[in-house]
């Protein structure tokens, strides 16, 4: 039998590792930290009760994930939840931007732009399973729906700045640049619109839903997966060379799949990465950061547009303008007094995270790589903003700084949660110029983290198709 070792137990590590052993492989996976998930793990890092999930939050790519799909997790406990409403963007007049399902409630809240936000977006939401079959493989691949990837592509291609010229008020401008802010870089510049129109599209489409009693979740049910199939894991065994692993399982893996940054994999694989592979992975650049705030409350947030009491998601951030603005000085190094901040409601709809009246949530401001301060006030200041009262309701607080983040998953680099920056280069050619993105160079090693296509996300598809590309080799 073919024996295979997974380092990293992440979603894309745990989707590679259950892929191999459909395969028949002896799938070994090996985690660094000692529970494993990566950035899918849920804690009571508050009060005892209250769940927060400590990094992935809304799965809008692990519902429409064909892989994950396959798989059949709810036989293992994994329940989706959707919010009443999956996106609001409030602004400072009281108005909101808001998407979901329900297509009144984006018609009813952008009111003359609704028109044009259907004509943004109709067509990706109407092939959305066609779409998501061609975006989340590698760019350099035949492609099965060309017209369906072409009407994509002519609208990702444009600067976020320019797409929202064609709305004429505040609400839709505001609520597109929010979803395009995802990409954690400067929304003025090429394919700075690619990740805001897929999110965007993927509300419409299949929603943002959470997991039910929290992201780890899925953890458990690719765990469960994994163990029906023979496949073991490993924890608290940080892997720094090839050579351990042979002592971890006896003998030499036919199969090596890394879950890790780029920056992992020159340290594990080392020397035996040819040079055109070495130079790819060296000059990979990691973008801006996430400082994180858990915050345990008393009863609800007084939001001062009431739509926002029903959002799952909320992008507090101000205008359009705003948005660009914080985000270019952001990968600048510029630490705003206001920063894009993302907030999450899971309690609203998964009652099974609070305790009484005790409520999770869920917040990240966007900050420079690296970020040594304290954005906790600024994150606070966000949401009072357009919820005054807030502060009067928190019960307790834990908080993740960038570096937090990276000594909790060596794979956030200076607190990038996306494994690398979403420039115009990496989002075309992630990690580097290659056929196959997932190949090291080395017989038998492969990337699979969200440093491979298709990107960050919930959704597995990096492991999959890192371990496809292993098995089309090792047959």
């Amino acid at each position: 039998m073919s024996t295979a070792v997974v380092v990293g137990s992440g979603p894309n590590g745990l989707a590679a590792a259950v892929r191999l052993a459909q395969a028949g492989i002896d799938v070994t996976v090996v985690e660094a930290y000692d529970r494993p998930g990566g950035g899918t793990r849920t804690s009571e890092l508050t009060v005892p009760g209250v769940l927060h999930d400590e990094c992935a939050a809304f799965h809008p790519t692990g519902v429409a994930s064909p892989y994950l799909a396959s798989l059949g997790l709810e036989r293992h406990g994994l329940r989706w939840l959707w919010p009443e409403i999956d996106l609001a963007h409030p602004l400072d007049d009281g108005r909101a931007g808001l998407a979901g399902r329900d297509p009144a409630l984006t018609v009813q809240s952008l009111g003359a732009d609704a028109a044009g936000w259907n004509r943004m977006f109709g067509a990706a939401v109407r092939n959305f399973d066609d779409l998501i079959a061609e975006v989340f493989q590698p760019m350099t691949h035949l492609p099965r729906h060309p017209i369906t990837l072409g009407r994509f592509g002519l609208q990702a291609v444009l600067p976020a700045t320019l797409a929202v010229r064609r709305f004429a008020d505040d609400p839709a401008k505001a609520l597109f640049m929010g979803v395009a802010a995802h990409a954690f870089n400067r929304l003025d510049g090429p394919l700075s619109s690619s990740v805001g129109t897929m999110l965007a599209a993927a509300a419409h489409a299949v929603g943002w839903p959470v997991a039910e009693g929290g992201t780890e979740a899925i953890t458990r049910a690719l765990l469960a997966t994994l163990s029906e199939l023979g496949g073991k894991v490993i924890t608290g065994t940080r892997v720094t060379s090839l050579e351990m692993l042979r002592d971890l399982i006896g003998e030499r893996p036919d199969v090596v799949i890394l879950d890790t940054a780029p920056a992992g994999a020159l340290e594990i694989v080392g020397d035996r990465l040819p040079g055109r592979v070495r130079r790819g992975l060296t000059r990979y650049t990691y973008g801006p950061a996430a400082f994180k705030v858990d915050f345990a409350i008393e009863g609800d947030i007084p939001w001062r547009n009431e739509d926002c009491r029903r959002a799952g998601t909320l992008h507090l951030g101000g205008s359009a303008e705003q948005v660009a603005r914080i985000e270019a000085g952001t990968v600048r190094g510029e630490m705003a007094d206001q920063p894009f901040v993302l907030l999450g409601q899971q309690y609203l709809f998964d009652p099974s995270r609070s305790s009484g009246n005790t409520n999770p949530i869920y917040a990240y401001a966007h900050v420079p790589h690296g970020y040594s301060g304290d954005a906790t006030e600024a994150i606070i200041g966000q949401v009072e903003r357009f919820a005054p009262g807030f502060r009067d309701r928190i019960i307790a607080t834990s908080t993740r700084s960038p570096a937090e983040f990276e000594a909790y998953n060596a794979n956030y680099v200076g607190g990038d949660i996306s494994a690398g920056a979403n420039t115009m280069r990496q989002i075309l050619l992630r990690p580097r110029l290659a056929a196959d993105p997932y190949s090291l160079g080395v017989p038998g090693v492969y990337l699979c983290s969200a440093a491979t296509p298709p990107g960050a996300g919930v959704h597995g598809m990096g492991g999959f198709n890192a371990a496809q590309a292993a098995l089309a080799r090792l047959v």
